[in-house]
């Protein structure tokens, strides 16, 4: 079965999908050998891995359906990847749809903010008009040559013009044919609760530590209401964290070794990275 079937049946399910986020093909693999079904390509962890800068529209579409491609390549579990704005008008995003797909994406995200876009939990975002939305979000339906492909859209409103707004764009994005709601940065549970009694589609919350959202378990979100809950960048500040804790102790004590307990050692790590498995095929073809 394809990945975009299978994600289509997990968001038609009783329990919620949860997508950890992934910035790169490594996270993606650990996700997987978790146990989680599915998991989230995220713009911004991209950003701040590729670039090392925040989620302010830097990353281009190529650069994106690249990371893509290397992320679905690494594991078998489906897909799900933001492509921002689409990067452009309705011509940019039909190429951003088929890039996508060509990449192995089984879902993808679209926004209705305009470019360059920036982090959902930023001040002073701005949105376009409904009617440029919903232009991307036909453009996203046209362009997919696999019909099961998931198109999520995404509303900023809530910040930019207030809650009624973003609830009337998620309803009009639903009727424009996208699979998936997003409305981005709640700021209260009783707004959570609110979005998911107001809006008829099936709909994904954000769980950006530290962000306008409270932190809610995927289980209350699921009572809520919600079909798909997204943690897109808890694993790149763990990550992050880490790094800079080992770095701190080398750089204290000459050494590793009071850090070993935190890391994956050398066999450890080259059997997460299927290394028997390389070897034994290229055994294979010696001579």
């Amino acid at each position: 079965m394809k990945n975009s079937a299978k994600l289509r049946q997990l968001i038609a399910r009783q329990e919620i999908v949860v997508l950890p986020g992934a910035a790169d093909a490594l996270t993606a693999r650990i996700i997987e050998r978790c146990g989680f079904e599915a998991l989230y390509v995220t713009g911004a962890g991209v950003s701040y891995s590729l670039l090392a800068r925040p989620d302010v529209g830097l990353v281009t579409m190529t650069e994106m359906a690249r990371r893509v491609a290397h992320i679905a390549e690494a594991v078998k579990i489906p897909v799900v990847a933001d492509a921002d704005t689409g990067y452009g008008g309705p011509l940019n995003v039909a190429r951003t749809v088929r890039e996508y797909e060509r990449a192995g994406a089984a879902g993808l995200q679209l926004e209705d903010q305009v470019w360059p876009k920036r982090c959902g939990h930023l001040s002073d975002k701005q949105v376009v008009p409904v009617e440029e939305m919903v232009a991307r979000i036909k453009s996203a339906l046209d362009a997919r040559t696999d019909p099961d492909l998931v198109i999520i859209a995404r509303t900023d409103a809530r910040a930019a013009l207030g809650l009624a707004e973003a609830i009337e764009r998620a309803n009009t994005y639903a009727a424009a044919g996208a699979d998936v709601i997003f409305v981005e940065a709640p700021q209260s549970v009783e707004e959570l609760r609110f979005i998911a009694s107001a809006v008829d589609a099936p709909l994904l919350a954000n769980m950006v530590e530290g962000g306008r959202t409270p932190l809610l378990s995927w289980k209350e979100l699921e009572e809520i209401g919600y079909r798909m809950v997204i943690y897109p960048n808890s694993a790149i500040r763990s990550a992050a964290a880490a790094v800079g804790r080992v770095l701190k102790v080398l750089r204290e004590e000459g050494t590793t070794a009071r850090c070993m307990g935190e890391m994956l050692l050398f066999n450890e790590l080259n059997e997460l990275l299927d290394l028997p498995a390389l070897l034994e095929q290229e055994a294979r073809y010696a001579f």
